[in-house]
């Protein structure tokens, strides 16, 4: 399949490390202009433009693509990957932590999206992929304020999905699993025993292992070429089997 990007610009949130940076990479190996909106500003050299804006702060959002869209003559591709983690119970997060998460992860991608969209309109080749994750299909412990917040990108995906197909902009999400990013590896050095948790992070998996960034940034490439461009409000599972096989105990 011709996942060609040329001539196309992305712009791509929480792109400095994890999943983002490598959707970074994989887009511009297509030969995509890249554009990363990154909270803080980069302490060397970033390998892409990047735009400093925090994803709940909506003046510098809008400041942020209208940037972006100035510098580089379009927005067509953008990947609204900027979030944040939090493990516990629905007893274990207050108040402050729940409006935090899903201000960042949910309301985040709708500023992010609602200041992209006068250009977005204005592309032959208009394409959202939101990152969501397994933890919105399947109930995981310890997870609840994150797969509260997942489970309502799955839902915003689908809703923009449909709001937007008639302008010719395509609105997707990939689905991941236990990905190997720096948000994981710091929860694996907090565990009590992190070589313990590592082989149990992995055997949640079919597959045996964790995600890797570039898995992710892959099926994102895919999502977001006009080559799929019959695809759209779908969520795609990128998780080593997660969602959908019962393997033998």
């Amino acid at each position: 399949m011709n996942e060609d990007l040329t001539g196309l610009v992305a712009v791509i949130t929480g792109g400095g490390s994890g999943i983002g940076a490598a959707t970074a990479q994989a887009l511009a190996r297509r030969g995509a202009t890249v554009t990363v909106i990154a909270r803080t500003p980069p302490e060397t050299d970033p390998p892409f433009p990047t735009y400093v804006a925090d994803v709940t702060d909506g003046a510098a959002v809008s400041a942020a693509i209208d940037a972006i869209a100035r510098d580089h003559g379009s927005i067509d591709i953008l990947v609204n990957n900027a979030g944040v983690g939090a493990a516990g119970t629905v007893a274990d997060n207050d108040a402050d932590q729940w409006r935090q998460v899903l201000d960042v992860n949910v309301v985040g991608i709708a500023r992010v999206t609602a200041a992209a969209l006068p250009y977005l309109q204005q592309s032959p080749s208009a394409a959202i992929v939101n990152t969501c994750s397994i933890a919105a299909h399947v109930g995981l412990p310890q997870r609840a304020l994150y797969s509260a917040s997942k489970g309502a990108v799955l839902a915003l995906t689908r809703a923009m999905a449909a709001d937007h197909v008639g302008e010719g902009i395509r609105v997707n999400c990939v689905s991941p699993g236990t990905v190997n990013t720096p948000w994981v590896q710091r929860l694996l050095e907090a565990a009590e025993d992190p070589a313990a948790e590592l082989a149990r992070l992995s055997a949640r998996q079919p597959t045996g292992r964790l995600v890797e960034p570039e898995e992710v940034a892959q099926a994102i490439a895919y999502l977001a070429a006009p080559a799929s461009g019959w695809v759209t409000g779908t969520a795609l599972s990128v998780d080593g089997g997660m969602r959908e096989l019962r393997m033998p105990s």
